[in-house]
């Protein structure tokens, strides 16, 4: 492959198959069927660290950052991962049916309102840089980035569960 200083380096292709599973294309031509996307830091570092998998689980190529590839293997992880990632983030928490758990929280999510089981406390999680991370009682993660960012009744209600 030929590169100018400004031509990302990389010595693999990406595409979909007929069926919509992601094919890794090494540089000596050796297909990878099923292979996958996985982000090393998925909320801390989001644009960086991309690990492509192949469908044992092993690495395929490592991608440090967005400008390590061209702009249409960019958008082939995103879409990848997009499918992957399903991880609607809070920005609003509207009303809790109880204070003890189980209980149901009503909340606004950048996937549109929405309503979840919490089974317990244990099901949230404190990140770095006041982020959470909440379980509902199908395994669906949502995250709020920052609790700060919330608003004044929302913070109410999450410090009766912290």
């Amino acid at each position: 492959m030929t590169t100018d200083s400004n031509t990302p380096m990389q010595h693999f292709q990406l595409r979909h198959n007929d069926f919509g599973r992601l094919v890794f294309i090494a540089a000596d031509g050796v297909e990878y069927e099923g292979a996958i996307s996985v982000r090393a830091f998925p909320i801390g570092a989001p644009e960086q660290g991309i690990a492509l998998m192949s469908a044992e689980g092993h690495e395929l190529a490592w991608i440090e950052q967005w400008t390590d590839v061209s702009p249409q293997i960019r958008a082939i992880i995103e879409q990848d991962l997009a499918v992957r990632e399903f991880m609607p983030q809070i920005s609003r928490i509207r009303e809790v049916s109880s204070y003890s758990t189980p209980t149901v929280w009503r909340v606004e999510t950048n996937r549109g309102d929405t309503a979840f089981t919490l089974k317990g406390e244990e099901d949230i999680r404190r990140l770095p840089q006041s982020a959470l991370l909440i379980a509902d009682s199908h395994g669906i993660q949502f995250l709020i980035r920052d609790i700060n960012a919330l608003d004044k009744q929302s913070r109410k209600i999450l410090d009766r569960f912290l």
